[in-house]
């Protein structure tokens, strides 16, 4: 069902600040920043080698992540699998009595997501991407 690790998800109070450390101090390669102005959140994506972080920050204090970040503070928020069919997975998951946020993906920077719901794993939130072929 999952093909692969896409990225790992870290929620922080200031955009700026965080790419920052992560290239000038972990040597980690910004690839892009974008806003995402329906969630309310600016998202960096950052290589490292063979992996990539997002890093999110909150553009809105009403936000859910704004409210994710305050209550849980800054780290891990969300690991990324890539999908072949996103609509598919979210029916499996579905039939086998996962709990999830999204019961029909919605647009993100790089294609399709669904988030299932952290209780639903063991306290880790996990975003489904299906990616978009250019």
């Amino acid at each position: 069902m999952f093909k692969r690790l896409d990225h790992v998800g870290v929620v922080v109070h200031e955009i700026d600040a965080a790419v920052q450390t992560y290239c000038e101090q972990l040597g980690l390669t910004l690839l892009e920043q974008v806003e995402i102005a329906e969630q309310k959140v600016v998202a960096a994506f950052l290589e490292g080698g063979n992996s990539t972080i997002e890093l999110i920050a909150p553009t809105d204090t009403a936000s859910g992540t704004a409210r994710f970040l305050a209550s849980r503070g800054e780290g891990m928020h969300h690991v990324c699998y890539e999908v072949d069919d996103i609509r598919a997975t979210l029916a499996t998951l579905q039939a086998t009595g996962v709990r999830l946020i999204d019961e029909t993906p919605r647009q993100g920077v790089h294609g399709l997501v669904a988030f299932v719901h952290p209780k639903a794993t063991h306290g880790v939130m996990i975003e489904l991407l299906q990616k978009a072929h250019l």
